[in-house]
């Protein structure tokens, strides 16, 4: 078990590295997803069943992977599902066929969703051992790989086949493994450090563990609240992706190229906000940055959707993602203090709901009112979130 403050920065460094690795890959997958459209033959609609792969993988893989961390540990399973990752990103354009396709994104899924609740509970352990709030740094940095691969991605598409560059981040993916595995491999997951002896009359509060072993129903329900933000945040990041560039480019006539500048404001904004996510939460505690957060995402969504020109909606998309950057890690962080990797399994798992649930149903209300009215319902959910941080900002200690 790490005991100094160098093993302690050289298992960040190594978690640091898998968050990044996990959004660099997962980023240089998406830009290739018309190419492998192509080379499938698939409609657009064969395409949407064939994406299910992902999701389906990911939820399913997310509730084993709590059960398998408290049995091998974090570390260990952070390792296997960063090698299949690694792997398994090279697989789609070797297929040539929707069926195939599906197949391949099921397992794809299954390592990306096992990764990211393998990785988010070794930083809770690591979150409680430094009792600093950082949990953000980790989440800046999965979008920053995001960033990396997908603007990567964007510059080789025109001189790499989807194989070739495909088959490179699997390699990348491998190296990035090999150099970061031996620190988490070598360690097992850090414990908070024993509080000093209080006097009689003014006992110490509960450590994580003694926190964890509260009622159980309750416990479950709060895992279950947090659960909620997390969703709640995640739906508006599927919602910017899929639905924000067509918004500036159909309802404020924006060249293409514009439109694109859309969802790059919002991923800057809430990258940067991710990294000055620890100070935010070293300053405001847990509680009042959910609320703060929830709130300006919510002002933010209703700008960016409903405001009549092309340069105000950018303001209003930048203002959403410094809203939305720190809630989800904040909830992940939150469950995974109550429960474990349980609870971080249960969050994610509520998460990537909410990224699943918010394209189509954008589509759906976008048809039977209009796409800014759609985009509204990232708001309403954004100020809901901002309600239940209100209603559980003493649920767990800051």
């Amino acid at each position: 078990m790490p005991g100094t403050s160098r093993d302690l920065t050289r298992l960040r460094t190594a978690i640091t590295a898998f968050f990044a690795l996990d959004g660099f890959l997962f980023a240089g997958w998406v830009v290739r997803i018309p190419a492998i459209k192509h080379q499938t033959g698939a409609s657009a609609g064969d395409l949407g069943l064939a994406l299910l792969g992902v999701s389906a993988g990911a939820v399913l893989t997310m509730t084993l992977t709590g059960r398998l961390c408290r049995r091998y540990g974090s570390h260990q399973v952070t390792v296997v599902c960063a090698v299949l990752l690694s792997l398994s990103v090279a697989l789609p354009p070797l297929t040539h066929s929707v069926l195939a396709l599906g197949a391949v994104l099921l397992i794809f899924g299954a390592a990306y969703g096992g990764i990211n609740v393998a990785f988010n509970s070794a930083a809770v352990d690591l979150v409680t051992a430094l009792r600093r709030p950082i949990m953000p740094s980790f989440h800046a940095a999965f979008s920053l790989g995001g960033m990396v691969g997908a603007g990567l991605g964007g510059l080789v598409a025109g001189a790499l086949s989807p194989t070739l560059h495909l088959a490179g981040l699997a390699v990348v993916g491998l190296l990035v493994t090999a150099v970061a595995a031996p620190t988490l491999l070598r360690h097992e997951p850090p414990s908070a450090p024993t509080p000093a002896p209080s006097a009689p009359s003014a006992p110490s509060a509960p450590s994580a563990p003694e926190a964890s072993r509260r009622p159980r129903g309750r416990t479950r329900g709060l895992v279950i609240v947090f659960g909620l933000i997390a969703g709640c945040t995640a739906y508006g990041e599927g919602a910017m992706a899929d639905w924000g560039a067509l918004h500036l480019e159909q309802d404020l006539d924006a060249s293409s190229g514009v439109a694109a500048l859309g969802y790059t404001c919002f991923a800057l904004a809430m990258t940067i906000g991710r990294l000055s996510g620890t100070a935010l939460l070293e300053r405001l505690g847990h509680g009042r940055t959910v609320v703060a957060g929830g709130a300006t995402a919510a002002a933010g969504m209703l700008l960016g959707s409903l405001a009549p020109s092309l340069w105000a909606a950018l303001l209003g998309f930048a203002v959403t993602g410094l809203g939305l950057a720190n809630l989800f890690p904040v909830a992940v962080e939150r469950a995974g203090t109550l429960a474990g990797p349980s609870g971080v399994a249960t969050a994610s798992t509520f998460g990537y709901g909410g990224m699943l649930l918010g394209p189509p149903a954008i589509g759906f209300m976008a048809d039977w009112l209009s796409l800014p009215v759609a985009l509204t319902s990232v708001a309403v959910l954004a100020a809901i979130a901002t309600l239940i941080g209100v209603a559980t900002r003493r649920a767990v200690p800051n």
